[in-house]
């Protein structure tokens, strides 16, 4: 199964690119299903909302163009593969952010899934305008 997302983010690249890859530890204060990510040797540990929980290795990190990374083990239920990949695309002063999530696991996961695409998309917006508010709001 294969779902792409995207989004404009009005930041340059390089800003956006700094905090997928090298904030990973941030992303709970943009990215809302997630509650704690915590680096490992080979990527991140990732925390979901409801106790999900993946540990993820990072395959390509391109300054300010690609974010991509696998799962290597998790607790939820059907999975056998899932990869994201993050690309990111200068647009004037703006980068498009386009996430693709490439996955695959039980017939049963894969309707869930199906399912829940919607959902996974309007995640996907909310955290592209948090971060963009996060990248271009004044700190306080």
């Amino acid at each position: 199964m294969r779902m792409a997302f995207g989004a404009e983010v009005a930041a340059p690249p390089a800003a956006v690119y700094r905090e997928l890859a090298e904030r990973g530890e941030d992303w709970p204060d943009w990215f809302g299903p997630l509650v704690a990510v915590a680096r490992t040797p080979q990527g991140r540990q990732v925390r979901l909302r409801g106790g999900g929980q993946f540990w993820e290795t990072v395959l390509v990190a391109e300054p300010d163009t690609r974010y991509v990374y696998r799962t290597d083990r998790t607790n939820a239920p059907g999975v056998t593969a899932l990869v994201e990949a993050w690309l990111l695309v200068p647009a004037g002063g703006a980068t498009r952010v386009r996430w693709t999530v490439g996955t695959d696991g039980t017939a049963l996961y894969r309707a869930v899934l199906r399912a829940a695409r919607p959902a996974i998309g309007r995640a996907f917006r909310d955290a592209m305008r948090a971060l963009e508010r996060r990248l271009t709001l004044p700190e306080g």
